[in-house]
């Protein structure tokens, strides 16, 4: 007899526990089958990123629409057994009342958690502070109405729109975690510094804080910073397009299929996910064996 599944109220549960106590890492994956691969690997729980999916779908980041967005949530959640977190952009809205409509959109698609940037447009400027309050009371407002089991992160933007100010960051954060948000991320910090600073700040609310660049600080230093979760936001992404497109150039330019050969092979790939879901066992591109 095959096993329950958790049911989202169960996923929701788990999600609030682990930001609890401890530090763990949600990786960002940007589709179902990358999704369900990162849960293999024992991970739990896994957050969106806005910036993959865009590029899944031939956009740049910030420019698929809420109603795709709310798909691929679905989809994620649908696909695994572990917590999603959203990364929801700027809620799709400016305004407080069309942003919690979207929220309340969003809890309905199974997620455990949803952040909220208080950036008007990716890279453009900042909410104005009393605005970007209003966003993540209206935010709360809607989680509540839906059973209040979804965790809210109120993300301060200021290191990614030019604006690198340690002190307003914190302000931000603070503001945020006032009007009810559970978590607190401000994604572009750097240095043990800045961490520390804004992980002293803001407890005993847990704090996100997103690596996966070259210098920055590994699991267990940024754990003994007292940082609650990690994220890596498009990195995986980036690392996924940085082999397909030197492998496609390497055809493209050179007429050789070296980096094409050295990767991982279909049948190592094919068996993450199992038999296929009608039993017809499907068909290969490169024979029945999976092998090239």
């Amino acid at each position: 007899m095959p096993s329950t599944r958790p049911t989202i109220a169960d996923k929701r549960r788990i999600f609030q526990q682990l930001h609890q106590s401890g530090c763990f890492v949600i990786p960002n994956p940007w589709d179902a089958g990358s999704a369900r691969f990162l849960q293999t690997l024992g991970f739990k729980a896994l957050a969106s990123t806005s910036a993959g999916f865009a590029w899944s779908q031939g956009r740049r980041d910030g420019a698929v629409s809420c109603e795709r967005v709310l798909e691929h949530l679905a989809e994620l959640v649908a696909a695994t057994d572990v917590p999603v977190n959203a990364d929801f952009e700027n809620g799709f809205a400016h305004e407080p009342a069309a942003l919690a409509e979207h929220v309340r959109a969003a809890v309905a698609s199974g997620v455990a958690g949803l952040s909220i940037e208080d950036s008007s447009a990716h890279g453009g400027p900042l909410y104005e502070v009393d605005a970007a309050v209003a966003r993540i009371r209206a935010a709360r407002r809607a989680i509540d109405a839906a059973g209040g089991d979804t965790v809210l992160v109120g993300r301060a933007e200021c290191f990614l729109v030019g604006r690198p100010d340690l002190d307003e960051t914190i302000a931000r954060l603070k503001a945020y975690a006032g009007a009810g948000a559970d978590c607190l991320y401000a994604p572009g910090l750097r240095t043990r510094e800045q961490i520390g600073a804004v992980v002293q700040a803001l407890a005993p609310r847990p704090v996100n804080v997103m690596t996966g660049f070259p210098g920055r600080l590994n699991v267990s230093e940024l754990s003994a910073l007292g940082v609650r979760r990690i994220s890596v936001g498009g990195a995986l992404a980036r690392a996924a397009w940085s082999g397909f497109m030197s492998a496609a150039r390497q055809i493209a330019m050179h007429g050789r299929f070296d980096e094409i050969a050295a990767g991982a092979s279909h049948m190592e790939i094919n068996a993450l996910f199992g038999p296929s879901s009608d039993g017809s066992g499907g068909g290969s591109d490169v024979g029945g064996s999976g092998q090239p």
